[in-house]
């Protein structure tokens, strides 16, 4: 049976950092997916006017780029938590 930390670990500023900025990619991402599907069931050529093609745009591109924010993410604390253990193991 692993034994466990005592104390929970605290997590990097980049950690943080991540964390944040891929919350706040992939929410203005759906509302911009929301907001271009509203404008586009009462008039579809109002998308291609003024800053639609920009919100569309946000919509495509900010949800791979906060997946993929997500991902380094879990990664960066995995390897934490490994490195963590190792010490708490002795190793």
């Amino acid at each position: 049976m692993e034994r466990m930390s005592p104390e929970p670990s605290t997590p990097s500023i980049l950690e943080r950092i991540l964390a944040y900025a891929s919350l706040s990619i992939i929410a203005l991402a759906l509302l911009s997916f929301f907001a271009t599907l509203i404008v586009g069931m009462n008039d579809r050529f109002a998308l291609a006017e003024g800053l639609w093609p920009l919100v569309y745009g946000i919509s495509m591109i900010g949800l791979p780029i906060g997946f993929v924010l997500l991902i380094a993410l879990l990664i960066l604390t995995q390897r934490r938590r490994r490195t963590e253990t190792r010490k708490l193991s002795g190793r």
